[in-house]
């Protein structure tokens, strides 16, 4: 029950209210996957940014299972498998940004869509996660049980050969 393992990559690109960036993401996605993204919505007003409740502001994509274990090979390759110690959350959590998606191997540059970059963020869980997320009976799950910074780390160096820190 110790055991970690990868329960979803998801990727990201935030947009704002330029629609025709947003095409471009969602391209974007679509090449590097090659499965469709959602489009991500506003639901409040923030006036000084123009935005409204149910304008699209940009796009993600969530990777589970096998897809996601290959996929973050390749993401992993695009930054030379080095991450900070900073990119590492307390809850098991990590998130980095590949500044430009022709960094990824095995894709190409595409003069419709340009330069962009997307954020990509990997949540790590155990058996036994799923009691927060059930409807019956949810409960939370023990500080013992969580996944800890440090696991976090052990786990991307022992799996996917990632150097941790500029120490290494």
């Amino acid at each position: 029950m110790r055991e970690i393992r990868i329960e979803k990559v998801t990727l990201n690109i935030g947009a704002g209210k330029d629609q025709s960036k947003l095409d471009k993401a969602v391209l974007l996605l679509k090449s590097i996957c090659g499965r469709s993204p959602v489009k991500t919505i506003t639901s409040k007003r923030i006036q000084e940014w123009g935005l409204r409740p149910g304008l699209p502001i940009g796009c993600k994509l969530t990777l589970r299972k096998n897809e996601a274990r290959q996929m973050l090979m390749r993401l992993l390759e695009a930054k030379d498998r080095r991450l900070n110690e900073t990119q590492f959350d307390d809850e098991g959590n990590i998130s980095f940004g590949i500044g430009e998606y022709i960094d990824v191997p095995g894709v190409k540059y595409d003069p419709g869509i340009g330069i962009m970059g997307f954020q990509v963020c990997i949540t790590l869980e155990r058996p036994g996660f799923r009691i927060k997320r059930r409807d019956l009976l949810r409960k939370k799950i023990s500080q013992r049980h969580k996944i800890k910074r440090d696991e976090a780390v052990n786990f991307m160096k022992k799996n996917f050969d990632v150097r941790v820190g500029d120490a290494e």
